[in-house]
Parts: C-alpha cells; sequence; structure tokens
C-alpha cells in the first residue's frame, strides 16, 4: 500500500466508520504543517480540535516525551511517581484550583466532573439520593459516552443507543433567565463550554457566563466550565472564561492541549472542598496521571507560558478575524471567533462547508466543517503571521 487511496481503502475496509476523513493521508509534521504520503505540504488549521495548540511535535515536548520515556513510563496509581505531583502544581498554579483529578480523554474528564458534581450535591449540598441534576446547554458537545450523549441536543448522537441516563436538563445556550428558571432544589451544577466549537463556534452574549457564576454562587450550584477546547491559550487567554470578569468556576475541564498533541492527558480541577468528596476507590483510571503523561503535559504548559501563546492567539487572532471580515463574498453568511478560535459559517444557497474544506485542500490547507455550514479555524498558536496571509489568500480564493 504506497498511494493514498490504497492507504484510504485498507482503512476503510479494516476501521468503524465512526469518521468522514478528508480524503488525504499525513504521515509526517512540524509545527503549522503537514505532509502527506506523497510528500504534498499542508497547513494545519484544525490542530487535532485544538489538541495541537503547541504544534506539532513541539522540540521541548518531544524532548519531555523522550526523556521520561528512557527512565519510567507506567505505575498505575498503585504507588506514587516523581512526575505527577509537580504536573498537577503546575497546572493548579495556573487555573487558580487547589486540586486536580488527573485522567486521559477529555470525555473521561468531564464524566469525572459529573461524578464530582453529583456526590458533591449529595454529600455537601445535601440533596436527596439519586435526585441530583445537571443543567447543560442546547448544542452542547462534551463527548460520546452514554451519559454524554444523554444529555446532548444532537439526535444522531443518541440515536439507537439507549436507554439513556437521567438527571440532566437542557437550556437555551448563552441564556442566563433560562439558568436561573431551571434550577431547583436538586440542581447539582450547570456545565457549559464558555464557547461551543462542535457547535460551530457559538460565542455566549457578553457577560454571560459571570452572571451565570452569579447565578449559581446565589443558588449554591457548582458552576462546571469546560474547556477542553478553549482552554490553554486557544481563544487569547490561558482559559476563555477569563474573558469575562468574575467567572471563575468552581470547577474546570481540560484535555486536548493538555497532552501538547504528542499523548492524551485530561484533567478535572476544583477546590479541596469539593475535590475531597472522592475518596479512594470512589473513582480511576489506570493510565491516569501516568509518569510519562505527566511529564508530557507539563512541558506542554510550559511551553503555553514560556512562548506567551494565549497572547499570540489573541494578537494573531484579532488580527485573522479582521482579515476574513473584509473578504467581500455573498457565499459568507457569518464570520464569528475570539483568539485563534474561529468559525466561518456558509451561506445555505452556496453549498455546505465541506466542499470548501474539500476545495482548500487542493490548495494545501486542511481544516474541517462542522454543522454542515460551518468551516472550523484552529490553527496551531505558533503559527506566523506571515503564514495567516498565506491561508488568507487561498480562503479568499475559494470565497
Amino acid at each position: 500500500m504506497t498511494t493514498q487511496s490504497e492507504i484510504i481503502a485498507h482503512t476503510e475496509k479494516v476501521s468503524a466508520h465512526n469518521y468522514s476523513p478528508l480524503p488525504v493521508v499525513l504521515s509526517r509534521g512540524e509545527g503549522v504543517w503537514v505532509w502527506d504520503v506523497d510528500g504534498k505540504k499542508y497547513l494545519d488549521c484544525l490542530s487535532g480540535y485544538s489538541s495541537l495548540n503547541q504544534g506539532h511535535r513541539h522540540p521541548a515536548i518531544i524532548d519531555a516525551l523522550v526523556q521520561q520515556a528512557g527512565q519510567l513510563t507506567m505505575t498505575s496509581r498503585a504507588f506514587y511517581n516523581d512526575r505527577m505531583g509537580p504536573f498537577l502544581d503546575r497546572l493548579c498554579g495556573l487555573a487558580g484550583m487547589d486540586m486536580a483529578l488527573p485522567m486521559n480523554t477529555g470525555m473521561e474528564a468531564v464524566e469525572t466532573a459529573i461524578k464530582i458534581a453529583r456526590r458533591w450535591a449529595y454529600r455537601i449540598k445535601g440533596v436527596e439520593a439519586d435526585k441530583a441534576e445537571i443543567i447543560v446547554c442546547e448544542e452542547n458537545f462534551h463527548g460520546r459516552t452514554t451519559t454524554i450523549i444523554s444529555f446532548s441536543s444532537e439526535l444522531q448522537y443518541k440515536d439507537g443507543f439507549g436507554p439513556l441516563t437521567p438527571g440532566f436538563k437542557i437550556i437555551p445556550f448563552g441564556d442566563a433567565a433560562a439558568l436561573e428558571a431551571a434550577i431547583t432544589p436538586n440542581t447539582a451544577a450547570f456545565m457549559v463550554e464558555p464557547i461551543q466549537g462542535e457547535a460551530g463556534i457559538n460565542i455566549p452574549p457578553e457577560g454571560f457566563l459571570a452572571e451565570a457564576r452569579r447565578i449559581c454562587s446565589e443558588h449554591n450550584v457548582l458552576f462546571i466550565a469546560d474547556e477542553i477546547q478553549t482552554g490553554l491559550a486557544r481563544t487569547g487567554r490561558m482559559f476563555c472564561y477569563q474573558h469575562d470578569d468574575g467567572a471563575k468556576p468552581d470547577m474546570l475541564v481540560v484535555g486536548k492541549a493538555l497532552g501538547g498533541g504528542v499523548y492524551p492527558v485530561s484533567a478535572t480541577l476544583a477546590s479541596a472542598e469539593i475535590m475531597n468528596v472522592i475518596q479512594p476507590g470512589d473513582h480511576g483510571s489506570t493510565f491516569g496521571g501516568n509518569p510519562l503523561a505527566a511529564a508530557v503535559a507539563d512541558r506542554a504548559l510550559q511551553v503555553i507560558v514560556d512562548e506567551k501563546l494565549a497572547d499570540r492567539s489573541r494578537e494573531l487572532g484579532e488580527y485573522l478575524l479582521d482579515r476574513l471580515r473584509g473578504i467581500r463574498s455573498n457565499k459568507i453568511r457569518e464570520i464569528r471567533g475570539r483568539g485563534l478560535f474561529v468559525g466561518i459559517e456558509v451561506e445555505p444557497e452556496a453549498g455546505l462547508a465541506r466542499e470548501y474544506c474539500e476545495r482548500l485542500v487542493d490548495l494545501g490547507v486542511l481544516t474541517k466543517d462542522t454543522h454542515k455550514q460551518v468551516m472550523r479555524l484552529a490553527p496551531p498558536l505558533v503559527i506566523e503571521k506571515a503564514e495567516l496571509d498565506w491561508l488568507l489568500e487561498r480562503l479568499e480564493s475559494v470565497f
């Protein structure tokens, strides 16, 4: 198997069809660029759904990976290791939280947050057993486990996977009045993405997160921010909720870029009071907090801070949005975004966003569509202004 078509055909034969990839076979990556098996070069404008904020194979992160792999890779949580503590100390310091529970994937961290919120409701708030409710938003995307799809408003995610998990209420995204109206004495938490990525880079009204924080505090409800995609400098701040003054959550969920694009790492963070509702045996993961993951994530965080990637995302994001809004095209309905987290909504009459993504492949640009009409742009935060100009030329040509 040497040609792209042969590799694609073989992959489709042996792999479950749970994705619909663009027809390009990648074999190498460096910084903001990737190459296919034929040697063609592409600008990566998806970043593994924000897993590659630091770029492909960042030298410092690869160095941490290799060094740790030469010493100790896995212990399980049956024993302590010398890397998890320093990693969590750095993460908690950046987040302003007391404690963290490390896991592997984003949806594991979301499941962790759900379990902690429910346990807190029963042990601390005094909700009657098995009555706890969690409020979420329409068009949310927090993962695809059975529990998580149970509170999705996307019918495809739920079709054929019942019976679904109860205990969730759905409100319109960005509607503070609806949040307050949905709260009952049984409400444990409100969980929200500060910007909805999978839904099409949906940004809530200004001040919504701060108002949600106020409402949750007033009603003794935990405010949970899912920053798996929006966190770790993607939107121009270390965490997206920081764009709203007074919006600090009770629990923070992070993943993706936490692993520096080389290893799956996630975590749920909270105060000691909240986190201490979990005791030995209540929750865990064989690989969660393993020394290889901890070494990689610690270095991934260091790179974000040392290279001021949040500042880069803010400055370059403003430039990108300004230039995109200057494109005069009747094919574009709306441009929206924050930092280097941008959505281009295509007019339905102009076709599907995937058609434009496919045209960009031919021009050496990789991105992906979502919800049929939106093209996402989320390049690695190490991208240079000249590379954004190169991208903009190609975007203008397809629109």
